[in-house]
């Protein structure tokens, strides 16, 4: 074996996935306790699982429906 290799010139894997970026995000215990458990039901990693759900929810561009429910000045 070489003590050092020249990648210089190599070219990107084109059969390789898309590279996923890193980030940190805060979610409620339930939440996560959830897709946990939805995750060991259909045998795949959690964090896949939430991906998926947030990749198919921006791919049909879906909304939250939020309702707020605190009252002003109460």
């Amino acid at each position: 074996m070489r003590d050092e290799y020249d990648f210089s010139n190599g070219i990107k894997n084109p059969y390789m996935k898309q590279a996923k970026t890193t980030i940190t995000i805060r979610l409620d215990k339930a939440t996560v306790e959830y897709f946990k458990n939805l995750a060991e039901q259909v045998n795949m990693p959690y964090q896949t699982l939430i991906n998926s759900y947030l990749a198919d929810c921006a791919a049909k561009k879906k909304k939250p429906e939020l309702v707020w429910n605190f009252e002003c000045g109460e």
